[in-house]
C-alpha cells in the first residue's frame, strides 16, 4: 500500500492545526487524529449543493453563500446546477486551504475557482452572514464537523440562536440554510425550528452505497412569516 505523505500544515485561527496529506492521487485533511475530509469520500459534500439547488430550482440572479472551501466538491456541484447569471460566494477561514486549492489539490478543483460566477473570500463566513440582509437564496455551511465542531470553538456561534437569527436575516424569503454534519444532532434541529425555519433532515452517504451516513439539514425560511397567534381575551367572571 502507498504510504501517506504529509504535504503541509496550517494553523486555524483561535487555535488548532490542519494537516494536508496525500497518498497517490488521494488527499486527506486532518485535524489531530480526526479526518475532516477525504477526496475519495465526496458524496455528501456534493449532495449539500445538489439538494439545495434541487429545492430552489434555477432563479434569475440566484445568489449562494458557501461556508468552507474544503476540497471544492460542494462548489463544483453547485456550479453544475445553477444558471449563467448566478453568483456564488465562497468563504474560507484558513488561508492555507486556499493555497492548497490552487496548489497540490488543483486537480480536484479543475477550473472552478476561475469561473466568473465565483467570488472567493478569505475570512469567516459568519462575517458575511452578519453583513447580509436578504442577500442570499441559500447559505451552505460545511464548517468544521457540523454543529458539534472539532477545530474551532468560535464556529459554535454559527449554530447558536443568535447565529441562526443572522442566517435568517441574510436569506431572502423562501431561501434555504443547508448545514452539513458528520452526525445527527437533535438539539440543533430544535434550534432551527425555534428560529422559524421549516426543517428537513437528509441522510446521505459519504461514498456510494457503503460509505458512512452524514446529515444535511435543509432549513427553509418561509416566503411569509406566519402571523403571531392572537392572545385570548381574559374571561369575565
Amino acid at each position: 500500500m502507498i504510504p501517506w505523505t504529509l504535504l503541509d500544515t496550517a494553523q486555524v485561527p483561535d487555535g488548532g492545526e490542519l494537516r494536508l496529506k496525500r497518498r497517490g492521487d488521494e488527499f486527506s485533511i486532518m485535524a489531530g487524529a480526526t479526518e475532516l475530509m477525504n477526496s475519495r469520500l465526496s458524496g455528501s459534500e456534493q449532495a449539500l449543493a445538489t439538494l439545495v439547488c434541487g429545492r430552489l430550482g434555477v432563479r434569475p440572479g440566484m445568489s449562494l453563500l458557501i461556508g468552507g472551501l474544503g476540497m471544492g466538491f460542494t462548489l463544483r456541484a453547485a456550479l453544475g446546477e445553477v444558471g449563467p447569471e448566478a453568483r456564488l460566494v465562497v468563504a474560507e477561514l484558513v488561508p492555507a486551504v486556499i493555497d492548497w486549492a490552487r496548489g497540490p489539490m488543483a486537480p480536484l478543483f479543475g477550473d472552478s475557482l476561475n469561473d466568473p460566477r465565483v467570488t472567493l473570500q478569505e475570512g469567516d463566513v459568519a462575517r458575511l452572514i452578519g453583513a447580509g440582509r436578504a442577500a442570499y437564496d441559500a447559505i451552505l455551511l460545511d464548517v468544521d464537523n457540523g454543529p458539534g465542531g472539532l477545530t474551532r470553538a468560535a464556529n459554535d456561534g454559527l449554530y447558536s440562536p443568535a447565529g441562526l437569527g443572522a442566517a435568517w436575516a441574510a436569506l431572502r424569503p423562501g431561501g434555504v440554510l443547508a448545514v452539513w454534519s458528520s452526525a445527527p444532532d437533535s438539539g440543533f434541529t430544535g434550534r432551527l425550528r425555534r428560529a422559524g425555519f421549516a426543517v428537513e433532515e437528509a441522510r446521505v452517504r459519504a461514498h456510494g452505497k457503503s460509505g458512512a451516513r452524514h446529515v444535511i439539514w435543509m432549513a427553509e425560511k418561509p416566503a411569509k412569516r406566519p402571523p403571531p397567534v392572537a392572545a385570548r381575551p381574559p374571561r369575565r367572571s
